[in-house]
């Protein structure tokens, strides 16, 4: 019996939910949309965050619960104890650390669940060398990989376990390409496009397999590798791209693709796949699909809504809030 199953059913014959963010420091406006969601769906939700430190924004709509690191040899332990203390339901990862401890928790124990992939998919889709070849293998469409050979510049170098576009390099340059070529193993080297629009689509593939939501968004700024400025786009060619992904690669959950488009010749390419919420996902929200929605109505069992008339156009402009504290 799942923690939801124990708490469900309470006297005014509401749901109630409880929530916990892994790495969720900064989601505050994510959670706000889900709180909003709960609402509507008459669900209790509470919401908790599993963090390294306390003073951390997203205590300004729940709990903050100190947790350990990702690579913790007792993680899963730990993580099992939080779940019982607090009668955990549901598990939603925000880093790409924690997506693939999400997925080893909900295979182990059965008292939580988690919309996210299994965790021997999600460390191949953190492993960006792993996932360009399953990408291929799966006959989509991506920039070329170099694999050996004479190099054809530009190129793009990226740490092939990096995020948040850290330690990104890319190589114009023979004497550059000698540089990265001596740790090549670390990294995922492909053709650069300097003429290039960036896309993200926000996903979400339910329980049952059905594809609840495919919303593009075009990354119009990104600061730390995160999208601070990003609009809803009309682009049928994308949307076929990103079904055809989610088919082939089997995927589940929460997800968030990333696109490029090669502006000289109009080809568009798979970068990465990222088993999670984006930090930008609000915008698809705002637009119409209503994710926050179909993580609770797949947690609770019930059929969720799926997004309709998603609406291309709308921006959000991300900025800083503080969040004070008295330490």
């Amino acid at each position: 019996m799942t923690n939801m199953e124990k708490h469900s059913d309470d006297t005014g014959g509401r749901k109630s939910l409880n929530v916990l963010f892994l790495g969720g420091a900064k989601r505050v406006s994510f959670g706000r949309k889900l709180l909003e969601a709960g609402e509507r769906l008459g669900i209790d939700v509470k919401i908790y965050s599993y963090e390294l430190e306390a003073e951390v924004p997203v205590a300004l709509i729940g709990g903050v619960i100190i947790g350990r690191r990702w690579n913790a040899s007792d993680i899963l332990d730990h993580l099992h104890q939080v779940v019982g203390a607090y009668h955990i339901d549901v598990l939603l990862p925000f880093v790409d650390g924690a997506i693939s401890i999400a997925g080893a928790y909900v295979a182990t124990y059965s008292d939580a669940w988690a919309p996210v992939v299994s965790s021997g998919k999600a460390d191949t889709l953190f492993d960006k060398v792993l996932s360009a070849r399953e990408f291929e293998a799966a006959g989509l469409d991506i920039p070329q990989t170099y694999t050996g050979g004479r190099p054809v510049f530009p190129l793009i170098a990226k740490p092939r376990r990096g995020s948040a576009s850290k330690g990104i390099h890319v190589i114009d340059g023979v004497n550059e390409f000698k540089k990265i070529s001596k740790i090549a193993d670390e990294y995922l080297i492909q053709t650069y496009y300097p003429e290039r629009e960036e896309y993200t689509v926000d996903c979400y593939i339910s329980r049952r397999g059905e594809t609840l939501c495919i919303s593009p968004r075009k990354r119009v700024e990104v600061v730390g590798g995160e999208v601070s400025r990003s609009v809803t786009v009309d682009y049928p060619e994308l949307l076929e791209a990103s079904a055809r992904a989610i088919e082939r690669l089997g995927l589940r959950g929460a997800i968030t693709l990333q696109y490029l488009r090669d502006m000289t010749t109009n080809r568009l390419m798979l970068m990465e796949i990222n088993p999670r919420l984006g930090g930008g996902v609000v915008c698809s929200i705002h637009a119409g699909a209503d994710i926050p929605a179909m993580i609770l109505s797949d947690a609770v069992g019930d059929v969720a809504e799926k997004a309709t008339g998603i609406r291309p156009g709308t921006m959000i402009c991300r900025y800083f809030e503080e969040a004070v504290f008295n330490v």
